[in-house]
């Protein structure tokens, strides 16, 4: 099933991580490993509506839609809006320069959210947005 959303243009990157994850046992267990956590993502699109998808680098290697797996929680949010997370995802900018100018908010354990950049780097090589 695809994470795609139509009305979040970037949502498509979410396939993408989901597939780079899965296709090599290795690298989706040493991204756990690297992760040990799980993270959610709360993206806002122009029209102002808010979906959020997460990927679970605590457990299974795994990306779903809502904020954590069902029965858990997520020990990060990344919350901000669907164009600035297609430039992040394109390599277009970088998390912490989104942070800085307050178009990313960080919820939870805010170092585990670095733990987020090489995965999403392995996205960017993969990502047609």
């Amino acid at each position: 099933m695809s994470l795609k959303s139509d009305s979040f243009p970037s949502s498509a990157a979410f396939d993408v991580i989901n597939d780079s994850l899965k296709s090599s046992d290795s690298e989706r267990k040493d991204a756990v490993k690297q992760g040990k956590a799980i993270f959610a993502f709360k993206l806002k699109n122009k029209a102002g509506h808010e979906e959020a998808w997460n990927i679970d680098l605590k457990d299974k290697g795994i990306v779903s839609r809502g904020e954590a797996p069902e029965g858990q929680k997520a020990d990060v949010t990344l919350s901000l809006s669907d164009e600035d997370f297609g430039k992040l995802v394109a390599g277009k900018t970088q998390a912490q320069r989104l942070f800085m100018s307050g178009k990313l908010k960080v919820k939870g354990d805010v170092m585990k959210a670095t733990k987020m950049e090489p995965v999403l780097k392995k996205a960017q090589t993969k990502a047609k947005l």
